[in-house]
């Protein structure tokens, strides 16, 4: 077990690496000059270059690499160009809603998801089952960001049970900030509860069909006990790798939501680095962005040993 974390944790810094790497060369080529954006369409070329030379931009690219990744590798992601301040300080503002929203997604998307799916495939061929296949499809077929418009016109401003939009004043406490975050939440929940829906039904209906199955039913165990202690049990490590993988989607790719209901999370705040040509943030949270799939798929296989004591490493 620990030269699996070991390797696990090694494949890590290697990922990072290559994050870093990559990012740094793609965001530089990228068109625009981020001091002239900076300085806006008034400045001077000499102002522009008097920032550049301040920036470090002024240097060759290989220098501006081998700057980076050293500072990288001891933690100091550079300064945004656009906030003046450490690029962690930025990132660990927008980190709160953008893991409030995920979590709160994650959460309906499963609440939706795992009894649809499980009652699906115990009454395979129903009405039931075909409206909900149906209804997952449709959920994962129709945009979130129309989905977000549509809620936002419906419920917030028609009916008025939600916020339109924003993430609360200043002084707003976390159960005020909550509340905006529900509705995109459900918006989210919704769509990221087809994938697991369906992969639930799929699963459950591989293992009802197990001789163990049946020979706990011959054995007179009652129906819910079969299904949600033998059979639910023995299809959960698919359901598990697919809830880790759209818990990760849910961190990294709710840029769309977070701008249609305005959320200062980390998907508003890259969408916006790279309009601003803001390099240090665009790779530091494209380094956040892949720690954080990395360390999830980590929880994913150490919850299978929990799920199934079978499982080795």
């Amino acid at each position: 077990m620990k030269r699996y974390l070991l390797k696990r944790l090694g494949g890590l810094v290697v990922v990072v690496l290559l994050v870093l790497s990559i990012s740094f060369v793609i965001v530089r080529l990228a068109p625009g000059d981020p001091a002239a954006l900076m300085l806006g369409p008034d400045a001077t070329p000499a102002d522009a270059a008097a920032l550049r030379e301040r920036l470090g931009l002024d240097r060759s690219i290989p220098e501006q690499y081998f700057s980076y990744m050293g500072r990288a590798i001891t933690g100091d992601l550079g300064d945004s160009l656009y906030f003046n301040r450490p690029v962690i300080s930025v990132l660990a503002e927008r980190a709160e809603p953008t893991a409030i929203l995920a979590l709160l997604s994650l959460a309906i998307a499963l609440v939706i998801a795992l009894p649809i799916g499980i009652w699906s495939a115990y009454r395979r061929g129903t009405v039931f089952d075909q409206l909900s296949i149906a209804t997952a499809m449709l959920a994962a077929s129709i945009p979130s960001f129309w989905t977000g418009l549509m809620f936002q016109r419906f419920f917030a401003t028609d009916l008025g049970w939600f916020p339109a939009a924003g993430y609360g004043g200043p002084g707003a406490s976390f159960l005020d900030r909550v509340g905006y975050l529900l509705l995109p939440s459900i918006v989210l929940g919704i769509v990221n509860s087809a994938l697991i829906l369906r992969f639930t039904r799929a699963s459950m209906l591989d293992v009802l069909g197990e001789d163990y199955i049946r020979t706990a039913r011959s054995k007179g165990m009652s129906e819910a006990r079969v299904v949600l202690r033998h059979a639910l049990k023995n299809a959960a490590i698919p359901v598990i790798t697919v809830i880790g993988l759209t818990f990760a989607m849910l961190v990294s790719g709710a840029v769309v939501t977070e701008r249609v209901f305005n959320i200062p999370g980390m998907g508003n705040l890259v969408v916006s680095a790279v309009e601003r040509r803001d390099y240090p943030v665009i790779q530091g949270t494209l380094v956040v962005v892949a720690t954080l799939y990395i360390l999830i798929n980590l929880a994913v296989d150490l919850i299978y040993l929990l799920v199934d004591k079978r499982v080795r490493y």
